[in-house]
C-alpha cells in the first residue's frame, strides 16, 4: 500500500477551503494510506475527516522541523501534495525523501517540485476552493470540488446540545472576531445592538471567538464561550446553532460548512474569493470605493463603519430558520422496498399515503430523502430515480426530494444517516429542525433525527402505517 502526504493550509478558514481538495485526493488514491502535516492548533478540524488515515503534527522551531523530517523519512511517502504554498513546504518534504512533490509553482520552490502546478497572478483571482483544489485536478481534470463539509460525531453533537439545552431557541451564534485584522472587524457596538435585538425578539445569543475577541455584555441571553473551548468543542456547539452572525473569519467558514444559516460581514476582503455559498445565507458587504482592499489596517476602515445594524438585522430577519418540515425515507416508508427498485412495475406506493397532505394543511414542508446507491453500483438508473422522486411531487404534494447517489465507500457526508441532504433543505427552505420530524423504516433514520435534532418516527415500531405517522404527529402539535 502507498503512502501519500498532504502538508495541509495553516489558517482555519484556509483548512476548511481545502477539505474538497483533501476529498479529491482520496479520489485519486482510493486505496493509499493518506496522512496529512497540519499545525496542532487546526487538527481537530482533520480527525473528523473519514477521508484521512492519519494526523501528523507540524513541529515549528528547528528541532521540530527536524523531527518532522525525521517522522515523514520513516514513513517513506510516495507523494506530497503541498496545499500550504510556503518554501518551506516544499523544503521540509523534499529533505524527508519524497520523491514526488506536486504544488503550486510559486514563492521561490520550482526547484523543489517534481510536478509543478503552473501558476499566473489570475489563479489567486480564483475562490480559495477552487485554487486549492487546482492541485488534485492537475491529475485528473473531471474531478468536480464537493461541498466542505464537517460532520462531528453523533455523541459530540449531543453533548454540545446538552451545553445549550437551557437556552431559548432560536439560537444566534455571534462571532465578533477575525485574525486578518481591524478591517475584517464591524464595529463592537453593532453587534452588542443586533444581540439585544435578537434576545428581545427572538431567542437567545452564544459568543464564539478567541480571547480578547469578547463584546463585553452582561445579558440573561447571552451564553459567553468566548476564549473558552477548543477547536473541536467550539465546531460542536456551533453546529447546534439555529443561524450564525459574523465577520470574513475563521467561524464563518466553519459555520457554512457545518450547515449552519450565516450573515457574513465583509469590509476589506472579497466574498467572491473567501465568500460562503450563496445558498449558505446572506453577505452584507461595504458600498465604498476602496473595497476591497486586502489591508488588515486602515485610519478609518470606511467599509465596516458604513455598514448599519439595520442592513445586518433585516438579513438575520430573512434566514432564520422558521418553518417545519416532516423528512420521509422512501423505500420502506413511503413505497415497497424493491431491493433497489430499479423498474415501474416493482413500484407500490403504500396505503394511507394520501393522508399525508394533512400535514401540508397543518404547516408542515414534506421532504423525501432517500439513499440510492444503486446508482454507484450500476444497478439503478439515475433518471430513473429521479422519475420516481418526482412522482411523490406531482401526486402527494411532495416539496423536495433529495437523494444521495454514491456508494458506501465514496465516504460522503449526504448519505445516511448524515445529515447532508437535510442541511441542504434548511438551507434553501429554512427550515426548524427542532419542530420538524424524520420518518423512516431503520435505524439510520431514527440516528439522522438524532444528528439533526429533529423527533424520529420508526416504521413498524412507532407507527404501523403513514395513517398512524400523521395521527402522531397531530397529536403532538396539539399536546
Amino acid at each position: 500500500m502507498e503512502n501519500i502526504l498532504i502538508r495541509g493550509v495553516n489558517w482555519l478558514g484556509d483548512a476548511v477551503m481545502s477539505l474538497p481538495a483533501v476529498r479529491a485526493i482520496r479520489k485519486l488514491h482510493p486505496t493509499s494510506n493518506i496522512s496529512i502535516l497540519i499545525k496542532e492548533k487546526i487538527a481537530d478540524l482533520f480527525r473528523w475527516e473519514n477521508t484521512i488515515d492519519e494526523v501528523i503534527i507540524y513541529s515549528e522551531g528547528f528541532t521540530g522541523k527536524i523531527k518532522t523530517i525525521k517522522e515523514l523519512k520513516n514513513k517513506k511517502f510516495k507523494r506530497a501534495y503541498l496545499l500550504q504554498n510556503a518554501l518551506d513546504a516544499a523544503l521540509i518534504t523534499t529533505v524527508a525523501g519524497i520523491p514526488e512533490r506536486v504544488g503550486w509553482n510559486r514563492d521561490c520552490r520550482r526547484i523543489f517540485l517534481t510536478h509543478p502546478v503552473p501558476y499566473h497572478g489570475e489563479d489567486r483571482k480564483i475562490h480559495h476552493i477552487d485554487y486549492f483544489f487546482e492541485i488534485p485536478k492537475r491529475f485528473n481534470p473531471s474531478l468536480l470540488p464537493d461541498y466542505p463539509w464537517i460532520n462531528p460525531s453523533l455523541k459530540e453533537r449531543l453533548s454540545a446540545r446538552k451545553e445549550l439545552k437551557n437556552l431559548k431557541r432560536p439560537i444566534l451564534a455571534l462571532s465578533p472576531g477575525a485574525k486578518y485584522g481591524d478591517t475584517k472587524k464591524w464595529e463592537a457596538e453593532k453587534f452588542i445592538e443586533v444581540s439585544k435585538k435578537f434576545i428581545g425578539e427572538y431567542g437567545s445569543v452564544v459568543l464564539f471567538g478567541s480571547q480578547g475577541e469578547d463584546l463585553e455584555i452582561k445579558d440573561s441571553g447571552i451564553y459567553n464561550f468566548i476564549g473558552k473551548t477548543s477547536l473541536r468543542e467550539l465546531i460542536c456547539l456551533l453546529a447546534e446553532c439555529d443561524i450564525l452572525l459574523c465577520n470574513d473569519s475563521g467561524i464563518m467558514h466553519l459555520g457554512y460548512a457545518l450547515g449552519v444559516p450565516l450573515v457574513a460581514i465583509f469590509g476589506s476582503t472579497s466574498p467572491e474569493l473567501t465568500g460562503p455559498p450563496k445558498f449558505a445565507g446572506k453577505v452584507i458587504r461595504a458600498q465604498v470605493e476602496c473595497s476591497p482592499c486586502f489591508k488588515n489596517r486602515c485610519p478609518d476602515i470606511k467599509c465596516m463603519k458604513s455598514i448599519e445594524v439595520e442592513d445586518v438585522w433585516s438579513a438575520l430577519n430573512e434566514i432564520i430558520p422558521s418553518k417545519k418540515a416532516v423528512f420521509f425515507d422512501r423505500d420502506g416508508t413511503l413505497c415497497k422496498d424493491a431491493n433497489y427498485l430499479s423498474k415501474w412495475e416493482d413500484f407500490e406506493v403504500f396505503p394511507f399515503i394520501e393522508t399525508l397532505k394533512e400535514l401540508k394543511n397543518l404547516g408542515f414542508l414534506l421532504i423525501g430523502i432517500s439513499n440510492q446507491s444503486g446508482i454507484a453500483r450500476g444497478i439503478i438508473r439515475e433518471d430513473f430515480v429521479k422519475e420516481v422522486n418526482q412522482f411523490f411531487i406531482d401526486k402527494y404534494g411532495f416539496d423536495d426530494f433529495f437523494y444521495c447517489p454514491h456508494h458506501p465507500d465514496e465516504r460522503c457526508f449526504c448519505r445516511k444517516p448524515n445529515p447532508g441532504m437535510p442541511l441542504i433543505a434548511r438551507y434553501k427552505y429554512g427550515i426548524d429542525f427542532r419542530n420538524s420530524y424524520v420518518v423512516g423504516d431503520k435505524d439510520i433514520d431514527m440516528q439522522l433525527a438524532q444528528m439533526i435534532g429533529a423527533k424520529g418516527i420508526l416504521i413498524s415500531k412507532d407507527a404501523k402505517n403513514l395513517k398512524e405517522v400523521v395521527e402522531i404527529i397531530k397529536r403532538d402539535i396539539n399536546a
